[in-house]
Order: structure tokens, then C-alpha cells, then sequence
């Protein structure tokens, strides 16, 4: 996957959030035709927010997803968003869910933060700035 800069007003980024959830009781219900509405709910909420679907996944027990959101948006913003649409909409479209549920997701996620570098090459790259020499080819300034 090649890196693609997203911008905006104040901001350039490429920030990525892998989000999974699941079922109360991690029921196997999202096969058949509740995951195709799924899929549909879930690409709805990302067009409505302006965010990029980059892989998505509905198990029967489990959903995982890959999303490019705003920066503005907390991962637990994000993940919520598409729980509580979800939820929703199909509680209302599929009776069996309400009977077999006393809530379609279960409270908790798990999300973690993607990027094209490793968190060692960040920590590498900050803690040897002083090393390095301005592009303009002057010396830096010392700090005493």
C-alpha cells in the first residue's frame, strides 16, 4: 500500500484506525443477509463522515475493519460511530436480532493506529534531529 497524504484545513495526515468488534456473547450473527446489510451500513456511515474504507471484513462473529479517518476523530469516536448505526438500523430491519440479543454489540472493541513507519523508526528519527544536517547545508546552532 502506498502512502497517500490526506490534507485538510490546518492539517496533512495519513492516519488509519484497524477496528474490530463483535456480537454480545460473540454470537455467530452476522452471516447471510444481515452481513450484506452490514457491509452496506457500515461503507454508509464511512461516505457520510468522508472517511476511507480500505479493507472490511464481517465474520459471523466479528467485524473487522481498516479505516482512514479525519484526524479530528478519536478512534473511540470512530468505532462507536459505527456500532451505534449499526446497531440501529439492523435491530430495526432483522426481529431475530432483538430476540436473540438483549444488545447487538457487545460493549467493548479493540482499535490500533496504523502508519507507514514502525513506532521505532519515529522514536529513531526525533531522538537523532540534532544529528542531522538543515537542507539549506548550514551548520545547526549548538545548544548549551
Amino acid at each position: 500500500m502506498t502512502r497517500q497524504v490526506r490534507t485538510s484545513t490546518g492539517a496533512a495526515y495519513d492516519l488509519g484506525y484497524h477496528v474490530v468488534w463483535c456480537p454480545k456473547y460473540r454470537r455467530p450473527v452476522l452471516g447471510g443477509r444481515v452481513k450484506d446489510r452490514l457491509e452496506e451500513l457500515i461503507r454508509a456511515k464511512a461516505d457520510e463522515h468522508g472517511w476511507e474504507i480500505v479493507a472490511l471484513e464481517v465474520m459471523p462473529d466479528h467485524v473487522h475493519l481498516f479505516v482512514k479517518p479525519h484526524p479530528k476523530n478519536s478512534p473511540s469516536y470512530v468505532a462507536n460511530q459505527f456500532k451505534g448505526f449499526t446497531s440501529h438500523h439492523l435491530r430495526a430491519e432483522f426481529p431475530h436480532l432483538r430476540s436473540q440479543l438483549p444488545t447487538l454489540w457487545s460493549r467493548s472493541y479493540f482499535v490500533a493506529t496504523t502508519g507507514a513507519v514502525s513506532a521505532d523508526t519515529v522514536q529513531r528519527y526525533i531522538e537523532t534531529q540534532y544529528e542531522r544536517v538543515p537542507k539549506g547545508g548550514g551548520a545547526r546552532a549548538q545548544v548549551v
